[in-house]
C-alpha cells in the first residue's frame, strides 16, 4: 500500500493466507570476492538467496527490503548495477523492493528481508519427512562450486559450454520459485527446503528435523561440475555433496507417489526431479557410492564453524 519514500512501507496481507518472512545477508570477503567488479552479479545473488528460501516454503514472494553497507571502494555505478539486478530478479517473480537502508561500512554487505505468502494448506517445512520417503532435488548439483573454482583459477582445456554453465550457476543462480509452488501443491511432498549449504549438510538437516536418518545414493553431478573438478584434480562428487549455493530444492516424497509425481514434474517443467536417496528410521547420514554404505560427515558451508564459542573451536 505504501512503498519507498516514508519511514516504513505499508503492506496489506492477503486474507486466509500465511505470511512467510526470510532474511539473508551477503558480505564481501565471505560470499563474494573483495573488490568484485560485477555489481550486478552480486546484487542478483543477494536476491536469489532470499527468493530461494521463499521457494523452499512453497510460497510466492511479494516484497523485499534491502540494507546496503557501502565500502570506500564502491562507485555509484556499481551500486546502481547491483540494485537494478536485485529489482529485476524480484520483479521477474512478481515481487518488488519496498524500502531499506544504506550505511557506510568497511566492506560491502547486502542484508535482505523478503516477505511472501502461501496457502495455509500448502506451506512446506523441513520436519514432515517420514522413513522411506524418497529424497529428490530439482536439478543436478555442484555447478556453483565449479563456477567458484573458475573464478579462482583458469583451466583452458574446459569446454566453453561447461565453463559458461559453471560461471552462470555461481554468478546468477536462479531460485526455483515456480517449482516450489508446484511441489507444495502436492500432499505427497512431505518436506522441502533449499539446498544452499551443500547436500551433505542440508539432507542431514531435513532428516534430523523429521526425526529420521538419510541415505544418499546416485547423487546427480552437474556436467560442468564434472568437467571443472576433473580439471582441478578434485572429486566431482564432492562438488555435488558439499559445494553449496546451487539453490535447488530438496524434497521428501512419499515413495509410492514418487514415480507419478516425477513424471508430472518433467512434463510440466521439461526437467527431471532427480532422486538422491531416501529417509530412514535409523538416525545419521550415510552415503552409498556403489561400494557399500559409509557414514557421511556434513561438509557443506557453515558460517559458525570457524568461530570461537566459549573459548573452544
Amino acid at each position: 500500500m505504501l512503498g519507498i519514500g516514508d519511514d516504513a512501507a505499508a503492506w496489506q496481507p492477503s486474507r486466509g493466507r500465511l505470511s512467510v518472512i526470510t532474511t539473508d545477508a551477503l558480505v564481501e570477503g565471505v560470499h563474494f570476492f573483495a573488490g568484485e567488479p560485477d555489481g550486478a552479479a552480486v546484487g542478483h545473488r543477494a536476491m536469489a538467496a532470499n527468493l530461494s528460501d521463499i521457494a523452499a516454503m512453497g510460497a510466492r514472494p511479494l516484497l523485499a527490503t534491502v540494507a546496503l553497507g557501502v565500502a570506500p571502494w564502491v562507485t555509484q555505478a556499481w551500486i546502481v548495477a547491483a540494485y537494478r539486478a536485485m529489482a529485476a530478479l524480484a520483479a521477474r517473480h512478481g515481487a518488488r523492493i519496498a524500502g531499506g537502508d544504506i550505511v557506510r561500512s568497511p566492506v560491502v554487505s547486502f542484508a535482505l528481508t523478503v516477505v511472501g505468502d502461501v496457502s495455509r494448506t500448502q506451506l512446506k517445512r523441513r520436519d514432515g519427512g517420514r522413513p522411506g520417503d524418497v529424497l529428490a532435488v530439482t536439478g543436478p548439483l555442484g555447478a556453483s562450486r565449479a563456477g567458484l573454482e573458475l573464478f579462482r583459477h583458469d583451466y583452458p582445456a574446459i569446454e566453453e559450454t561447461q565453463r559458461a554453465a559453471a560461471r552462470a550457476a555461481f554468478a546468477t543462480p536462479l531460485p526455483r520459485l515456480r517449482e516450489g509452488r508446484w511441489l507444495a501443491a502436492s500432499a505427497h511432498v512431505h518436506a522441502m527446503m533449499d539446498s544452499s549449504d551443500g547436500l551433505s549438510t542440508d539432507a542431514g538437516r531435513l532428516a534430523r528435523a523429521s526425526g529420521c536418518g538419510a541415505l544418499l545414493e546416485g547423487v546427480p553431478v552437474h556436467p560442468a561440475a564434472e568437467a571443472v573438478a576433473r580439471a582441478a584434480g578434485d572429486e566431482p562428487l564432492a562438488y555435488a555433496l558439499h559445494g553449496g549455493e546451487d539453490f535447488e530444492l530438496l524434497v521428501a516424497v512419499a515413495p509410492r507417489a514418487f514415480g507419478h509425481l516425477a513424471a508430472r514434474y518433467r512434463a510440466h517443467f521439461g526437467t527431471p526431479l532427480l532422486p538422491v536417496g531416501r529417509l530412514e528410521a535409523e538416525p545419521g547420514l550415510r552415503l552409498d557410492g556403489g561400494a557399500g554404505r559409509r557414514d557421511l560427515a556434513a561438509a557443506g558451508w557453515d558460517h559458525l564453524a570457524a568461530l570461537e564459542v566459549n573459548g573452544a573451536r
